[in-house]
């Protein structure tokens, strides 16, 4: 009750990526092809290494939890997005936003955790290969994954929950094209210096310190990879690690920029514009494509269900 008093604001507009009227269909069209191709592409990842036992091993299961993240991920922006270019109306009521803002924040969080158990997975992959079937069990793979989810819930449900209590008393325009942190941040009308304190904290346990585990685990790799006597082996773990380190620079390089400082930003909310839409747009688009078409295995497993369908 007290909260319903206080807070007048009960939806917000969205700006979007542009308000430039003749762009809007050109924007709608790359930007739904873009999310098709990310939904197909991501898809593709959980058949393919479901259906062929070949693909049944811990690096292909953290790939297909990785892609199923992606799907989610990107769900939560794209559709909203894509009505309200195409309706032209650019309003989301304060519940959604609130539920776009904490799913993309949890899902996106899961995603650095996961990351940081693939890079782990190569290292021991890599690194130690005589122990690398024992210590990466059926079990070991299901509770890291399980953990990563965990992990990117807990460290997000309580800024999610604290901003939710806040009052909004207008004005209510976000000039971004989902609820970002920062552009919400900035419509409340009261003292935000605790929400801003933990968010600053969690986004940098969460980003910083799941890429130094990241980093480690490549610096390791990288030892390991360059003393292999035979070329032809090195170059086969070089390719296996480049797609993962492409990846990793692409994600963790536009979100560090975006989150990792205090205060509630308001200068360069373009700039931040363009690196979220390489977060949420670019990146989950790319990463099947990085991921599988250099990989020979699951290239063959491809080719072989393609051929198994037509025949």
């Amino acid at each position: 009750g007290a909260m319903g008093n206080r807070t007048t604001v009960t939806e917000f507009v969205l700006l979007g990526l542009s308000d430039a009227c003749e762009l809007q269909m050109l924007i709608f069209l790359g930007l739904l092809l873009t999310y098709l191709l990310t939904l197909l592409g991501n898809l593709l990842i959980v058949v393919i290494t479901l259906v062929d036992r070949r693909l049944h091993t811990p690096m292909y299961y953290f790939l297909r939890n990785f892609a199923v993240l992606e799907v989610w991920f990107t769900s939560v922006i794209f559709p909203k997005m894509l009505t309200n270019i195409l309706t032209g109306h650019k309003t989301i009521s304060l519940p959604d936003c609130f539920l776009q803002s904490f799913l993309y924040f949890f899902l996106g969080t899961t995603e650095f955790f996961l990351l940081a158990v693939m890079s782990f997975d190569r290292y021991m992959a890599i690194c130690n290969p005589l122990r690398y079937a024992s210590i990466m069990s059926k079990t070991v793979c299901v509770q890291l994954v399980l953990c990563s989810w965990m992990t990117g819930f807990f460290l997000i449900i309580v800024p999610s929950f604290m901003v939710l209590q806040q009052p909004f008393c207008g004005p209510n325009i976000i000039n971004h094209f989902f609820c970002d942190n920062f552009p919400l941040l900035e419509l409340i009308c009261a003292d935000t210096t605790l929400i801003e304190l933990l968010g600053f904290v969690i986004a940098n346990i969460s980003l910083l310190g799941t890429l130094s585990v990241t980093a480690t685990c490549y610096g390791h790799i990288l030892h390991t990879v360059l003393h292999i006597p035979s070329a032809k082996e090195r170059q086969k773990a070089f390719s296996a690690c480049s797609s993962h380190i492409i990846v990793m620079s692409l994600v963790y390089g536009s979100c560090i920029f975006m989150y990792v400082r205090s205060g509630k930003g308001g200068q360069g909310e373009d700039r931040s514009k363009e690196l979220a839409l390489l977060n949420t747009v670019v990146t989950p688009m790319l990463n099947p494509f990085i991921y599988t078409l250099r990989n020979k295995q699951v290239k063959q497993v491809f080719r072989e269900q393609v051929s198994k369908l037509l025949s």
